[in-house]
């Protein structure tokens, strides 16, 4: 292995507001719920308190390498370096102007971009995905694409063609109701 780091951290350079602000932001973790950056400012002022790496590492239940590099990165950046970056995450497949041209291509129907049915699912939008940009989305993935694109889900409902809409809202206000008065005696009835 090689030779052990030197940090340019040590109990005598972190003064007692150094050490006041790191237990300051240790509360400010606790009360957040954010266990990451609680554990790294804990390890960092346990640290300068006068504990071992591995010791401050068998304590949080955490590696004596990652809690060197906690220190590290303590002694280079202060505060700001205990609490952990978002990872950024994959590249979008798809650019900005492509998302727009996307969001105008399912605005004008499926009809207009040449498939033989009138309703979008999320197989046909990446079916058109795939034939236009040559990008390939998992189908259960493209309503959340749609949805960041500020579409939403909508389900048809099945009406009849013919059906009486006076006979139906009759039978809602008036039938229905009866029905279910006639039940509730039914079932109150003593036999």
């Amino acid at each position: 292995m090689g030779a052990p780091r030197k940090y340019k951290l040590s109990q005598k350079r972190v003064d007692s507001t150094a050490r006041s602000r790191l237990r300051r932001h240790i509360d400010r973790a606790q009360k957040s719920n954010d266990l990451s950056t609680w554990k790294r400012a804990r390890a960092v002022l346990a640290y300068v308190g006068g504990g071992s790496i591995a010791a401050i590492g068998s304590e949080l239940n955490a590696d004596p390498s990652t809690v060197s590099r906690w220190i590290a990165a303590y002694a280079q950046h202060g505060i700001p370096a205990l609490s952990p970056a978002k990872a950024p995450g994959a590249r979008p497949k798809l650019g900005e102007e492509q998302l727009e041209e996307l969001g105008q291509l399912v605005e004008d129907g499926p009809l207009a971009a040449g498939f033989d049915c009138g309703v979008w699912t999320g197989r046909l939008v990446g079916e058109l995905i795939r034939r236009r940009f040559g990008v390939e989305y998992h189908w259960k993935y493209v309503p959340e694409l749609l949805h960041k694109l500020g579409f939403s889900v909508q389900r048809p409902r099945k009406r009849l063609s013919r059906a009486d809409l006076q006979a139906q809202e009759f039978w809602l206000r008036k039938t229905f109701p009866a029905l279910k008065k006639s039940q509730a005696a039914r079932r109150n009835h003593p036999l």
